[in-house]
């Protein structure tokens, strides 16, 4: 007795949003088709891009760069930089684009993408004091 009310409850929830889904969508086939062979184009065009081109948008301005510097010389010397070596890399690679940014912007020139260790810390002492003497206020 119980499971024929409990079919007669939930039958009810169960069929009608299907038939509703169906009676609403006459030509499923035909929208499942469209969306394969999207699918299908999507993944051709994928396999066909080797490189990334840049995306269309500008720039971020200066102002930004030089905000997002000061706050990342910031969280480098405190925060969790002190606890945590992943987070410590993820924000030296941070401050580095935005330092290779900041120098592209400004003319700066600078070998930050292909030097690492010691010579890349240099490096990155040098393009700082040459941004603050283009005027870029880092600290």
């Amino acid at each position: 007795m119980h499971i024929v009310v409990l079919l007669a409850v939930l039958l009810p929830v169960i069929v009608v949003p299907g038939v509703r889904t169906v009676m609403s969508h006459p030509d499923r086939r035909a929208a499942d088709n469209r969306a394969r062979r999207n699918r299908d184009a999507y993944r051709h065009l994928a396999a066909d891009c080797s490189v990334w081109v840049r995306p269309p948008w500008p720039d971020p301005c200066i102002e930004y760069v030089a905000a997002e510097l000061r706050r990342l010389s910031r969280e480098r010397t405190s925060g969790l930089c002190a606890e945590s070596v992943r987070w410590q890399a993820a924000v030296q690679l941070a401050y580095d684009n935005n330092l290779q940014m900041a120098s592209e912007a400004l003319g700066v020139s600078h070998q930050l993408a292909v030097l690492d260790g010691m010579d890349r810390d240099l490096e990155r002492l040098r393009v700082e004091e040459e941004l603050k003497a283009a005027g870029l206020k880092l600290r």
